[in-house]
């Protein structure tokens, strides 16, 4: 049931993104709930296992978007694979410290997203949009994240994204 609900929280987030919350964008910023989740289980699950699920979810993404394949997957790999590694070093029990994991994850795929599209397409500028941008997705992402860390936090503890005896 874990690995069910783990492919099924993408498919969520990608729904949500291009609907709901489109219609409710911070000066033209969209949340990015699917980076939520890989920041969020990478936190809990470390390295490797985060950097898998971040490319996946970031494949995924770019499929269903279809904008420039492969950016999205590399950019959350990477992300995946650092947030997993602050797992042991700090309490995962704390909102405050997921917070700022997902605050730290959002800046850091926003500036991976930007160097790989700059050095892969030379499509991107810098200028004050982008940053603005990332701000207000950081704010966004943050407020998302209170409500969804302690779900995904006392799920993968005791619910149905714990590990049970055989998914181990």
């Amino acid at each position: 049931m874990r690995y069910f609900i783990l492919g099924l929280l993408p498919f969520i987030a990608i729904f949500l993104q291009s609907t709901f919350f489109s219609a409710y964008s911070i000066n033209d910023a969209l949340p990015d709930l699917v980076l939520i989740f890989v920041v969020f289980f990478a936190f809990l699950n470390g390295e490797k296992k985060g950097a898998v699920y971040g490319f996946v979810c970031g494949l995924f993404e770019d499929l269903y978007l279809g904008r420039f394949i492969g950016v999205s997957a590399i950019s959350k790999a990477i992300t995946g694979y650092i947030i997993g590694r602050l797992q042991v070093r700090f309490f995962n029990e704390n909102l405050l410290v997921g917070l700022m994991v997902v605050f730290i994850g959002t800046v850091l795929n926003s500036l991976f997203m930007f160097i790989l599209g700059w050095s892969a397409f030379s499509v991107f500028n810098i200028d004050t949009s982008i940053i603005s941008s990332a701000i207000y997705q950081s704010i966004y992402n943050i407020l998302l994240a209170v409500p969804v860390y302690i779900w995904y936090y006392n799920s993968s503890q005791r619910g149905l994204l714990s590990l049970t005896g055989r998914d181990r």
